[in-house]
């Protein structure tokens, strides 16, 4: 077991099982050991490879998209782009690179990338070497005013809650100690009927929720701050808009899937996002959300044919690269349905009368 690991099962010992929220927080983000604060996780040569680093299309396409919410907000000068978990810098700068389409925007740009991991910030730099960036620990310290924000893959890593219909009752999902000390999964005692909602009563037995308040709290607080930028958010990210009923919790080490529970701080966690959860949240926030759409309806509408189609007609020794590479971010069969693309923004104004 890892040196957090043992922190963690002295804990349980001490203090009594976690919630899968707690030991996700605690894995992923321990100040000192946590998996997101020291772990070099995207890439090849990581534990996952996400859609930035697949093509420069998906990260160019973005940028078209970022120039059309500028477009919509009045071309407001400056403006603030912003990236959560921005990883290596590639979406980042792909994105850029399609903004320099639009001077005016270009020059009214001002990066602010929301990052806790040093060693990222360091490959961050050298993505971004000749672009001015403004490092944040947390959203909240990034300045008010008119932006873009981009969240790719930021979702997945928040906090879950997990809840299972045992024979008898919803119980909670805990994370405790086996009989030799080693973490293990455990259930609580019987939910009180009142607390559990009344969308799960019909559910069968072996049926699993989940539940990210840490998701559906940055969702309102993207609604409020849509509002009040005003500003657009785009969230992209593997999930679904009506619940499984199962779980979706889920280790990845060195692109294999691995035990939740195993080397916690050396092991990325994620759970697919409940779309229909945060676009609730940003909705009751006062925001505008257009419904989510497939990753694939999302690229294709933004022209990720006729781009790759160019990139295959420029680099013919490469098409068969860049033929897998569409594969992977459209193909129902990989990154295409699962990932889902949703927009958040300010409310319709009112026709003037």
């Amino acid at each position: 077991m890892s040196g957090l690991g043992e922190r963690i099962a002295r804990q349980i010992a001490a203090s009594g099982p976690l919630t899968v929220a707690q030991f996700m927080a605690l894995a992923l983000y321990d100040p000192k050991e946590g998996y997101y604060r020291q772990a070099q996780a995207v890439g090849r040569s990581g534990d996952f490879v996400t859609a930035p680093e697949v093509s420069q299309v998906f990260g160019e396409l973005i940028g078209f998209w970022c120039i059309e919410q500028w477009q919509r907000l009045g071309e407001p000068q400056p403006f603030k782009l912003i990236e959560l978990g921005p990883g290596r810098g590639t979406l980042m700068a792909d994105a850029l690179r399609a903004i320099a389409l639009r001077p005016a925007l270009r020059e009214a740009v001002e990066v602010h990338l929301v990052e806790v991991n040093e060693t990222l910030r360091q490959q961050q730099r050298r993505a971004l070497r000749n672009v001015p960036v403004v490092w944040h620990e947390s959203l909240e310290e990034v300045p008010p005013g008119p932006f873009v924000l981009l969240a790719n893959e930021f979702f997945d890593a928040l906090p879950i809650r997990q809840f299972e219909r045992a024979p008898d009752a919803w119980r909670e999902r805990l994370v405790g100690l086996g009989d030799e000390g080693a973490l293990g999964f455990a259930l609580s005692g019987p939910m009180p009927v009142g607390l559990v909602p009344a969308a799960w009563h019909a559910a069968p037995a072996g049926s699993v929720r989940e539940i990210a308040s840490g998701g559906e709290a940055l969702a309102t607080q993207l609604g409020e701050r849509v509002c009040a930028g005003p500003g657009a958010a785009l969230v992209i990210d593997y999930g679904y808009v009506e619940p499984p009923l199962k779980g979706t919790l889920q280790a990845v080490r060195r692109h294999a899937k691995v035990d939740p529970l195993s080397e916690p701080g050396a092991t990325d966690l994620s759970a697919q996002v409940d779309f229909a959860a945060i676009s609730l949240a940003a909705r009751r926030a006062g925001a505008a959300v257009v419904r989510p759409v497939t990753q694939r309806d999302f690229l294709y509408a933004m022209g990720a044919r006729e781009r790759f189609a160019a990139l295959r007609k420029a680099n013919p020794g490469r098409a068969a690269k860049i033929d897998a590479d569409e594969q992977r971010l459209t193909s129902p069969e990989q990154m295409g349905t699962l990932f889902k693309v949703l927009a958040i923004r300010p409310p319709a104004r009112p026709a003037a009368s």
